[in-house]
């Protein structure tokens, strides 16, 4: 099967246009005017004005500037009571143009405040039947209670005032902080861990009772200062659970001590790794880090369930540096198992690395390690080479959070060890999701507390091209323990996926650009449909070649910086040349759906006699003989088997043979040999589509012919900048076509196919049905 993009016509006809004949009649009733709200039309009024910080190219200006924060900790873990205590000093430099007269604080532990708003954020009711565990946990606990205690803010040892809003704390400075000046002040608090299986979050511990250990993953375990730019000044919008971080890039010095007998990873390079690594795990260390085919095991599942019953009184203390993160995180446990690689990123050496306990085995030691390699290999060869040292896997209940170099991720066996498929591939696509975070947005730093999209959709369309790599890589990976896999069953990316959200309940759709926290179903919208629509942009709109360079340019032209969505827009339409506008208008900033169908298609046949629609027509122009009329001299009429006109023989004559005046025209004017090159079409057609979902996207059609044979055509999206509803093609064919078929390889998300082909197959629409309340 042949695919031809942006064919207007099958092949070339001689076609005679009249200029008498091609004004409509004048409409002579006044209409009312309107605003442009063609789907075409340019998004100036959405986008904001380029200006010195950001250009219309979709590239940092030449006064681009961005503010940074460094941190000095030094943490303590309290095993025995699930508390942390920290101490911080601050040290926050202004590059802006502007003075600051305040600095403000993220307090995101204060979300599991005992009192925290955003526990009444939504609407509650209660169900007939409820299972006893839902109505305990939900109405009968106790209230926990994990905010931040703060409790000093100072300067030297100083007090500084400083006032708590929920999540955002601002710190009053003695004088306002100047452009290119630093100020630094430290702060004290701490807080009571939660158990992240009872008590959900995105860090926290999961308590194991058979051998009474935790495990833990801590982020968001510090105050950490927001963002100051040159689009909204101060990004102090509340944290109310889904809109995630907007954080400056900074240097990290971090100690954390935890029990001696802990294992312990965390963001940044590990300073004293000859106090707190044995000899033994030291010469195992050395091993992984020129093992570039298969983890070296650094602490085995014998030496952790060892570990697990050494409860150990005393502590250790692990240091680290980080340069140019936007975060911190970290996992400690004497439960976690320890393995590690070598990758090839560029000219340089990276260590995929996964710490688990002895629960997730034997799927983790399987593959976490090798997700973390291979995703670290794809992402980079789309966008830049993975700039830091190293990736780490962490291996939580429940679980799928990220911060630099560092992540945590489900999956593990039943009770019973059964490690069914989709556990297998849940676990490996949120490896490699949140691996994926390193680059969106840990260093393309986009702000995850506006556009949750611009991290979590981008991530996820990459995580989809990573999946289908990794089973390339490991196509062991595809044997399951219920079937084999002919590609990886990614969850999303593909536009069949998100057929059902986008023909959904519209009261319940938003559009991408908005707010996290004012989403309906933020998996589809922030994951599921960006990932689908840049899938799409790849495959059918742009081509890789243009997509690929394009979004490689973005990538390197905002890393370790904050982009914007209008950033993003620009950079992939100015280094492509491609007009996207309507793209990003249609699935970016409505709720439109896909949905191209064939409303009509017409036969014609070839007439050198003026038919009775023909002379009907020549009629409204004042020409009642055509005969004598000098512009119908070279007249060619079309008439479909339905005219009174209509010949059975017309079906299958040489349309020259039916046209006379078609023939004299081309002996008069070409000669034999250029006329016996010409393509003579046998079957003319008029094909009507149309589109009831909204959304404008080029119009794919397979044509198949009587012979057996096909080919695909694609019309470009401009056909629509005309007609929004639907648009005619003249279609001039040599072999008689049997059936036609829009978007034959489900490559845009249509959401109905039962419009897509002709002759109409006798099938009810389920999307029909779906309007219709009847499904």
């Amino acid at each position: 099967m042949n695919r031809i993009k942006y064919a207007p016509l099958f092949l070339a006809v001689l076609s005679i246009t009249f200029s008498g004949f091609s004004q409509e009649e004048k409409v002579e009733e006044k209409q009312e005017g309107h605003t442009n709200q063609n789907k075409f039309r340019q998004l100036y009024d959405e986008f904001a004005t380029p200006n010195v910080y950001r250009t219309a190219s979709g590239a940092p200006g030449h006064q681009y500037y961005q503010n940074t924060a460094d941190y000095e900790m030094d943490i303590t873990l309290d095993d025995e009571n699930t508390m942390l205590y920290g101490k911080e000093t601050i040290t926050y430099t202004n590059n802006s143009p502007d003075a600051l007269g305040y600095l403000w604080v993220m307090l995101d532990q204060n979300i599991r405040a005992k009192d925290s708003p955003a526990k009444e954020k939504n609407s509650s009711e209660f169900a007939p039947i409820t299972p006893a565990p839902s109505f305990v946990n939900s109405h009968m606990k106790a209230e926990f209670d994990g905010g931040f205690n703060i409790k000093r803010v100072h300067k030297d040892g100083q007090p500084l005032p400083h006032t708590i809003n929920y999540t955002m704390m601002r710190v009053e400075m003695p004088e306002p902080l100047l452009p290119g000046k630093s100020f630094e002040f430290s702060i004290e608090w701490d807080y009571l861990i939660n158990n992240h299986t009872t008590n959900r979050g995105r860090s926290g511990y999961e308590y194991f009772e058979e051998d009474d250990n935790r495990a833990y993953v801590i982020a968001q375990f510090f105050p950490r200062m927001a963002v100051y730019n040159d689009k909204e000044g101060w990004q102090n919008y509340q944290f109310w659970g889904s809109g995630e971080f907007a954080l400056p890039f900074g240097n990290y010095e971090v100690n954390i001590t935890v029990p001696e007998d802990h294992i312990l990873d965390g963001t940044g390079k590990l300073q004293n790794r000859k106090e707190v690594f044995s000899k033994t795990m030291l010469d195992r260390y050395e091993q992984a880090k020129t093992s570039f085919d298969k983890p070296v095991v650094i602490v085995t599942e014998e030496e952790a369930v060892a570990n697990e019953k050494m409860n150990a009184t005393e502590t250790k203390t692990w240091e680290f540096k980080a340069e140019m993160v936007r975060d911190f995180g970290f996992a400690t446990s004497r439960k976690f198992i320890w393995d590690m690689m070598a990758v090839k990123v560029g000219d340089r050496d990276v260590m995929a690395v996964s710490l688990y306990p002895k629960e997730g085995n034997p799927l983790w030691e399987d593959w976490s390690t090798l997700a973390v390699a291979s995703t670290l290999e794809t992402y980079s060869s789309y966008t830049f080479n993975y700039p830091y040292h190293k990736a780490i896997s962490v291996h939580a209940k429940s679980q799928g959070m990220e911060y630099p170099m560092i992540c945590w991720n489900y999956g593990r066996p039943d009770e019973n060890g059964f490690i069914s498929d989709r556990t297998k591939f849940g676990m490996v696509s949120v490896i490699i999701h949140e691996i994926g975070h390193n680059f969106f947005p840990m260093i393309v730093n986009s702000d995850e507390r506006q556009w949750g999209w611009m991290d979590e959709g981008i991530n996820t369309f990459m995580q989809y091209l990573s999946e289908q790599e990794f089973a390339k890589t490991y196509p062991a990976i595809l044997s399951g323990n219920e079937e084999t896999y002919e590609k990886y069953p990614s969850r999303r990316g593909e536009p069949s996926k998100m057929v059902n959200y986008m023909k959904g309940n519209q009261e319940y759709i938003s559009p991408i650009m908005t707010n996290p926290e004012q989403v309906y179903q933020l998996g589809n919208n922030a994951y599921g449909k960006p990932a689908t629509a840049l899938n799409i942009l790849r495959e059918t709109v742009m081509g890789h070649e243009l997509f690929d360079y394009s979004f490689k340019t973005f990538a390197q032209r905002w890393m370790f910086k904050h982009p914007t969505p209008e950033d993003f827009f620009r950079t992939m339409e100015d280094a492509s040349a491609v007009d996207l506008d309507w793209y990003w208008r249609g699935w970016f900033y409505t709720t439109d759906y896909v949905d191209i169908g064939i409303k009509d298609v017409k036969n014609y046949f070839i007439s050198s006699n003026p038919t009775t629609e023909g002379k009907a027509l020549l009629s409204r122009y004042g020409i009642d003989d055509p005969a004598k009329d000098p512009r119908s001299k070279d007249a060619v009429y079309l008439l479909t088997e339905d005219s009174e006109d209509f010949e059975a023989a017309m079906k299958n004559g040489d349309p020259l043979d039916q046209a006379p005046k078609l023939r004299e025209y081309l002996m008069d004017n070409f000669t034999q040999q250029e006329i016996d090159v010409m393509k003579q079409p046998k079957h003319i057609y008029e094909v009507t589509f149309n589109k009831p979902g909204g959304l404008v996207m080029p119009i794919i059609v397979e044509f198949q012919y009587a012979d057996g044979t096909s080919e695909v055509i694609e019309y470009p999206v401009q056909v629509w900048r005309k007609n929004d509803s639907e648009v005619k093609k003249a279609i001039f064919s040599e072999k008689e076509i049997v059936k036609m078929i829009v978007d034959p390889k489900a490559e845009t998300a249509d959401v109905d196919t039962a419009n897509n082909v002709w002759p109409r197959e006798n099938t009810s629409s389920e999307f029909e049905s779906f309007k219709e309340g009847k499904e």
